[in-house]
């Protein structure tokens, strides 16, 4: 995996490894991968779009969103109606990467069911990215009436440092909410639509605040209306979808899109055909 922009006379090449190995090269790969997608901090932890900005949690210290996606040359995100057909092995190892460095991975209900999500592995994840924190990061999954199915491995397996967080409404009924909060916490943030306020501040709140949204289109869209999306790390995959497939960000409302949000390219890896692309919102300081 090289990094071709910007160009990089020290340390270009990365190499591909997989968690668990331990040897020069991954130590490498993983410090430099740690230093391209590390997340930004202040006297207040991470920042916002021009300084700090959005929902604050204990002590005042602000959120920073992330975005992690991948998407066909013809922008379909998903092939054969999942994400995972149009990955690679360097795509795959940004992807540890991003969870590794994440308090919090954040998504919708529907992408949680399609691509069957279940909490994250102490396998699957970097421990030298972890600052300390607990060996893995928590799923938290957004639904309004909790449509979930209570015994997947995501509720019910979650390990007791990392439970899984349900964010969800008034409209949840009390049986499935009190069965829920059995191996998961379960936080009730609104009467009738988590918004992207209410989801941000709610992992706030329990000191979350280097957040990864994983998905899916609508989560997506609704943070990036809000104007809460920070940055956005995008991998095109080189596969031609030519299906109707749909594209990696849908306007929460119909006829809601508005104007178009601005990003600015802040680098960009490339690996047998792949091109992980890294964003941040327009309104970012340069890095």
């Amino acid at each position: 995996m090289r990094q071709i922009y910007p160009p990089s006379a020290a340390e270009p090449e990365v190499a591909i490894a997989q968690p668990g190995q331990t040897g020069q090269a991954a130590r490498s790969a993983i410090a430099r991968l740690g230093e391209l997608y590390a997340y930004p901090t202040g006297p207040t932890g991470p920042t916002g779009p021009t300084g700090p900005t959005g929902p604050s949690g204990a002590g005042g210290a602000q959120s920073w969103v992330r975005a992690n996606m991948i998407a066909s040359v013809d922008g379909a995100s998903t092939l054969n109606g999942l994400s995972g057909g149009m990955s690679g092995p360097a795509d795959r190892l940004v992807f540890s990467v991003l969870r590794s460095l994440a308090d919090v991975i954040l998504v919708g209900a529907g992408t949680a069911r399609a691509e069957k999500y279940r909490p994250v592995r102490a396998s699957e994840i970097w421990p030298q990215l972890r600052d300390g924190r607990a060996p893995t990061p928590p799923i938290a999954v957004v639904t309004t009436k909790l449509g979930l199915d209570l015994d997947s491995p995501l509720l019910a397996g979650a390990p007791p440092d990392a439970r899984t967080i349900v964010l969800t409404t008034e409209q949840c009924p009390d049986e499935r909410r009190a069965a829920a909060a059995a191996s998961a916490d379960v936080a009730v943030v609104s009467a009738d639509r988590v918004t992207p306020d209410t989801m941000i501040g709610a992992l706030a709140e329990r000191g979350y605040r280097r957040i990864l949204v994983e998905g899916g289109p609508s989560l997506l869209g609704q943070i990036t209306a809000a104007g809460l999306l920070n940055e956005l790390c995008l991998t095109l995959s080189p596969v031609l979808e030519g299906g109707g497939a749909g594209r990696i960000l849908t306007a929460p409302h119909e006829g809601s899109a508005g104007p178009p949000a601005g990003l600015s390219l802040a680098h960009v890896l490339q690996d047998s055909g792949l091109l992980l692309c890294r964003y941040l919102a327009a309104s970012q300081p340069s890095e």
